[in-house]
């Protein structure tokens, strides 16, 4: 099972969140809003059975698979089926605590801490600022039981998983080195250049990040720090999209997102994996404008948010 995400941003300007912006939001109709042929392609084994012009990870070369089990079982048979499955809803938001995808606006600690910018700048600057984010449990092929008896499927209720606002951690860019203290090493141009190859192969959206390049997120840039400050962003869709792409690394390395894919022998068991597998993902905008038409390879390029 190799997840997508479902993306929806609130990012609202820097002077309306100074007047104390409104929690703007709307639920997202599963039917509609969701990119369904984004499940492909799927495979059991190394053979493809519903093809698709997305690209792939490489799955087990064996469609049957042979799992250790407890007594009285002691092995399990079954298959090796490869799929995508939308498995994360991802808020983006300068006002704090507004659950845009909720439609409501929790109430809190630090409300006064409104997020956006944290200094003056220009009208006119591409200058970024600073977001919040909320992750959400979203196993809609689970609600709709597309799919059955997957070892590694989404099982959860719909929950919010992680808000930033109560993370000491999202706010402080030295204070996150706690987390990421290689950090340090990628700091420098040497380091970002090395990101342009995986930026110009994901443009075209036929070709997987490259997971060896862990430090870099494509096109949006580093993936360092692992907190909701933005640098020089183009465009809102491009921020929110760097955001979340951050939210996900810094889950997997707090062992809150787990591993569920392998090319060689069985997958059994989900596995904690501190560095994200970059090539197991796919991102999908669900707002402002929901576009159900397409979903990208994370880090792909897309500033104005809109599909081919």
């Amino acid at each position: 099972m190799k997840p997508w995400f479902v993306l929806t941003l609130l990012l609202i300007s820097n002077q309306a969140t100074t007047k104390g912006a409104a929690c703007v939001s709307r639920f997202i109709n599963p039917l509609t809003d969701i990119c369904w042929n984004c499940l492909f392609p799927m495979t059991i084994g190394s053979a493809t059975v519903v093809p698709s012009h997305y690209p792939d990870t490489n799955n087990p070369a064996s469609p049957i698979s042979y799992c250790p089990k407890p007594p009285p079982i002691f092995m399990q048979i079954g298959l090796n089926i490869g799929y995508w499955e939308p498995y994360a809803l991802t808020d983006v938001t300068r006002v704090p605590y507004c659950m845009v995808n909720m439609g409501i606006k929790l109430g809190g600690a630090n409300q006064q801490k409104m997020g956006g910018r944290v200094t003056a700048r220009d009208s006119d600057s591409s200058d970024g600022g600073f977001y919040h984010a909320h992750w959400y449990r979203y196993p809609v092929i689970w609600w709709l039981q597309l799919l059955q008896s997957t070892a590694c499927m989404t099982t959860d209720s719909f929950d919010i998983a992680y808000m930033t606002e109560i993370d000491p951690l999202w706010g402080d860019d030295e204070l996150s080195l706690v987390l990421n203290p290689e950090a340090l090493l990628f700091g420098n141009l040497i380091a970002q250049l090395a990101c342009v190859p995986e930026a110009m192969l994901t443009a075209s959206n036929t070709t997987l990040p490259m997971d060896a390049l862990f430090w870099c997120l494509g096109a949006q840039g580093s993936a360092y720090p692992l907190t909701g400050t933005t640098n020089y962003r183009d465009t809102p869709i491009q921020a929110g999209t760097l955001i979340m792409e951050r939210l996900n690394y810094k889950l997997h390395r707090q062992g809150m997102i787990m591993e569920t894919r392998g090319e060689d022998g069985a997958i059994c068991y989900q596995y904690p994996t501190p560095i994200p597998p970059k090539s197991r993902y796919r991102y999908q905008m669900t707002g402002p404008i929901p576009d159900a038409r397409w979903c990208p390879p994370l880090y792909h390029h897309n500033p104005l948010g809109v599909g081919p």
